[in-house]
């Protein structure tokens, strides 16, 4: 899914309710939410009923359903009462569990005209309401530019719209709603929900506990706003500095180190009750185009992809993962037909499925993509997909071209309906497992006790501290002395915030270094500082006691590169803090010293802040190597480097 977002705008507004009038859910009803779903839709989800006992874990290959350890929030779905189910749906009830989308708006039935003319635009409907009624879809994805995310009353009042629209429809069924919560670079929930290190900072933390604790705390605040899947945690291994979609959403260049992360990660989302997604099968940590804009292509051989990109996944897996989501990029050793791997029935059915045994939930990335769409039409996309083996179609560009090629594809024999019940069924399963069918309401009154509570800010916190990485300390600066540096100049770039709510760095890291006792001043240079402002950072660092500039992605010959070298010139100590891709020391090798704190969000910064001011040891080690400025293939700074005081 794409990186960045843009923020949100207006007020909060309660999203639709029970009653379709879109007010939010009366607590009495809320207490009849099992009720209320068991008895919707004309006695159809009536026939399902799940037992509270946990699912077991099924050998690889068995054809059971992905297993699940033991976990708060899951169920042991029944499958006779699954399959009963599926058969009473018409085909076009079918065809719509399978699709995932996007809808603009922050409420399910009265959301602002600017949203409600988008959704026409775009999908040919007014409302989220509208959208599952006229398309039975069965999963809906939460964006910011959407404008679905304002704040958290807000969130669980317009899932709790989307659960009351689709219950109340003739044989309606409970909607699994999503997002892409990665933390870090990629968040679509924002302050005051919890936000924690991304996962390369956790990679340099290197704790399995922490990234339980991330996915336990976020999978909590997730389930009280009713969003019960998560897009996360990214299994890739990112083995190319160059990549310019995957990297610091990694945990790192080693295999085994990002598998242990990804399988504890997981396990923290399952005991709060949300389905994780690893992602992107097989693979994307190679590359050196965003399938956002083009189709990669993964060289590796059979027996690299074996050792390397396989290993989070088989992990996964074994494990008991929720879902799976596919990569819109092309692997010619294993499937040399020049089909994205979403496309390819060898590696959807024949990999992931036959040899990796893996008979759990399958999503694409989404369909509006570049990298999905550079070989076949819109229409043909969804059918390929399904006929590859995938089970959920994730936010097609035009929903009626897809949805409707899907229903000719089957009436026209392409595709056997039996096809379609297969993932209907994966899907249902996981809605059931999640209790979705007896609980599918957020508890308001449990969003001010669950979401941004002190206790989880503190966890977040303690989670940064240890995966702030300190590379380089010339002259044993760091710690910054309050004696003899307490004026702390602070510059640097600033990028907007990935879920609109944090931010700007430099005023973040002022800020925090003032409360630490420094006199800061944050002047923001942005990533290409002109002549004037390079000029002005200039004079200022010398008066300054000590700069701290936060770079970003710097390259060989740029303007911020270029600042740094005129900042060093004046004498006055600098600090570089690269506040996303740790290799930036590479090209500002003449800074004092380096520290790496993986992505910009408040939390990260903050960490950063007590580490310079001596209120925390840097505990983080590098989980990619660092190459040298002049050649890729040498390294500068080896996995596991780092220093402390």
């Amino acid at each position: 899914m794409p990186e960045t977002s843009t923020g949100d705008r207006g007020n909060t507004d309660s999203g639709g309710g029970p009653d379709g009038t879109g007010g939010t859910v009366p607590a009495h009803r809320l207490r009849t939410s099992r009720r209320r779903v068991l008895a919707a839709g004309a006695g159809l989800t009536a026939a399902l009923a799940v037992s509270g006992a946990a699912p077991g874990r099924p050998e690889p290959g068995a054809g059971a359903a992905p297993a699940a350890r033991p976990a708060s929030g899951t169920r042991r779905p029944d499958e006779r009462k699954l399959r009963a189910l599926v058969a009473r749906m018409t085909l076009e009830e079918k065809v719509g569990q399978l699709f995932v989308m996007r809808v603009y708006g922050h409420s399910a039935t009265e959301p602002d005209q600017a949203d409600v003319d988008a959704n026409l635009a775009e999908i040919g409907v007014r409302t989220a309401a509208e959208l599952i009624a006229k398309y039975h879809v069965g999963g809906i994805i939460y964006f910011i530019w959407a404008h679905n995310t304002r704040d958290p009353h807000q969130i669980a009042a317009l899932s709790n719209g989307i659960q009351a629209a689709s219950l109340g429809r003739p044989r309606g069924l409970p909607v699994l709603i999503s997002t892409d919560q990665e933390h870090g670079l990629v968040c679509r929930i924002g302050e005051p929900a919890t936000l924690f290190p991304g996962a390369m900072a956790v990679g340099a933390g290197g704790s399995r506990s922490d990234a339980r604790t991330l996915g336990r705390i976020s999978g909590a605040e997730l389930r009280a706003l009713g969003v019960r899947q998560d897009y996360s945690p990214d299994a890739d291994v990112n083995v190319n500095p160059a990549n310019p979609v995957i990297g610091v959403r990694s945990f790192g260049a080693d295999p085994k180190a990002v598998a242990s992360l990804v399988t504890a990660e997981a396990a923290g989302y399952r005991s709060a009750g949300v389905a994780a997604t690893a992602k992107h099968f097989p693979g994307h940590g190679d590359t050196t185009v965003d399938s956002h804009l083009g189709i990669p292509v993964i060289t590796h051989s059979r027996e690299v992809w074996d050792e390397l990109d396989s290993v989070p996944f088989r992990a996964a897996i074994a494990d008991g993962i929720d879902a799976i989501m596919t990569a819109h990029l092309m692997v010619p050793a294993l499937d040399p037909s020049g089909d994205p791997a979403t496309l390819s029935h060898p590696i959807v059915t024949g990999i992931l499925r036959g040899e990796l045994g893996y008979d759990g939930l399958v999503v694409t990335d989404a369909l509006d993509m570049e990298g999905v769409r550079t070989k076949y039409g819109d229409d043909r996309v969804p059918v390929l997909a399904l006929l590859a083996g995938v089970d959920q179609l994730l936010n097609p560009p035009h929903l009626d071209v897809a949805w409707n090629a899907v229903l000719a594809a089957v009436r026209d024999g392409e595709l056997t309906e039996a096809r379609i019940e297969e993932s209907v069924l994966r899907v249902l399963r996981l809605k059931a497992r999640l209790g979705l069918f007896e609980e599918p309401y957020a508890d308001p009154a449990a969003i001010d006790r669950t979401v941004g509570t002190p206790a989880h800010l503190a966890s977040a916190d303690r989670v940064a501290e240890r995966t702030t990485t300190l590379l380089t300390n010339g002259s044993s600066l760091l710690p910054l002395s309050r004696r003899s540096h307490r004026n702390v100049l602070v510059l640097g770039a600033d990028p907007a915030s990935p879920s609109g709510t944090t931010g700007p760095p430099t005023t973040t890291l002022a800020t925090a270094l003032t409360e630490l006792g420094f006199t800061a001043t944050a002047l923001s240079t942005g990533t290409a500082p002109s002549t004037a402002t390079a000029d002005k950072a200039v004079e200022a660092a010398r008066t300054a006691d000590a700069v701290v500039i936060g770079t970003y992605n710097v390259t060989a010959g740029s303007a911020q590169q270029a600042l740094v070298t005129r900042l060093v010139a004046t004498g006055t100590p600098v600090v570089a803090v690269a506040i996303r891709n740790p290799y930036d020391v590479a090209h500002v090798p003449d800074a004092t010293a380096h520290l790496a704190t993986y992505s910009w969000t408040d939390v990260e910064l903050r960490a950063a802040a007590r580490v310079i001011a001596g209120r925390a040891h840097p505990r983080g080690r590098l989980p990619v190597p660092v190459p040298t400025a002049d050649d890729p293939a040498k390294v500068l700074y080896p996995i596991g480097h780092g220093l402390t005081y």
